[in-house]
């Protein structure tokens, strides 16, 4: 069945069954690698993708749910200014070790910024949960998140 949809603010055709996790979509159909396999149960994070400006698990959100939403995926987070300051933000901290996670890691970190530019421990907390890294980057996330924040509440 063909489906259309709206990733990146660019439209996109595919035929695929309905019941297709958005995941494989982007990654298997569309090409777009950046967004992450990680559990397939929407546990880890890796999979995190923008329905709306909400952080959504890629891997349980299926292609027929989809609707006329706006998708964002890893590849265009840098084009908001949210994603911008966590990106910059990343590379300040040299939060990256390995970057398996990153995608998603970042994907999260933005939708909490662009919800909440002042976010409190508790927020980032409750933001990034469910977002793992095993590489334990945990520390360098939060103060990238902060640093981010912090470049959003002084103009920057």
């Amino acid at each position: 069945m063909a489906f259309n949809i709206k990733i990146n603010e660019s439209a996109h055709s595919v035929d695929v069954d309905g019941d297709t996790p958005l995941l494989w979509v982007l990654r298997d159909v569309l090409g777009m690698t950046g967004t992450k396999f990680g559990c397939g149960a929407a546990l880890c994070g890796a999979c995190t993708v923008h329905v709306d400006g909400v952080a959504t698990r890629s891997c349980i959100t299926s292609v027929d749910s989809i609707g006329n939403s706006q998708i964002t995926t890893i590849e265009a987070i840098g084009k908001t200014e949210a994603g911008a300051k966590i990106q910059q933000a990343w590379l300040e901290r040299e939060v990256v070790q390995c970057g398996y996670c990153q995608s998603g890691q970042i994907m999260s970190a933005t939708a909490l910024l662009a919800a909440n530019p002042s976010p409190t421990d508790a927020d980032i907390d409750d933001a990034m949960s469910g977002n793992i890294c095993r590489c334990g980057t945990y520390a360098r996330i939060r103060d990238a998140i902060k640093l981010a924040a912090q470049s959003s509440s002084n103009g920057g």
